[in-house]
């Protein structure tokens, strides 16, 4: 894949490695005191964090692509751990969901095929 601005990324993703970096999230913020207190809080800080994605992916900026990919999934971890959920049942919870569905691509959106059909 290469490198933008410094930033190796993986050819191929390994679970122990985000495992760890999930524990590493979960204890940093922790460490700060913010696993507790309102989730709405942290659902405002990911809209803020996705407005910045969404900029550095108007602009093409891969270095900060993947600050903002990054920055979103630690907000995500914040607001799952704050309502006493586990990140990685919540992602398997949402690939379940959508790993049968079909659709189509209209405009590089993925449309559900309900949502196509009416």
């Amino acid at each position: 894949m290469g490198e933008a601005e410094g930033v190796i990324q993986s050819q191929s993703p390994n679970p122990s490695k985000m495992n760890s970096l999930i524990r590493d999230i979960e204890a940093w913020t922790k460490a700060r005191g913010l696993d507790g207190g309102d989730s709405v809080i942290q659902c405002a800080k990911l809209f803020e964090e996705g407005g910045e994605l969404t900029k550095a992916c108007i602009r093409n900026n891969e270095a900060e692509v993947i600050d903002g990919i990054g920055d979103c999934f630690v907000v995500l971890t914040i607001i799952a751990m704050r309502r006493g959920l586990n990140i990685q049942d919540c992602v398997e919870s949402a690939y379940n969901e959508i790993k049968g569905r079909s659709g189509t691509l209209i405009n590089g959106a993925f449309i559900k095929e309900c949502a196509v059909n009416g």
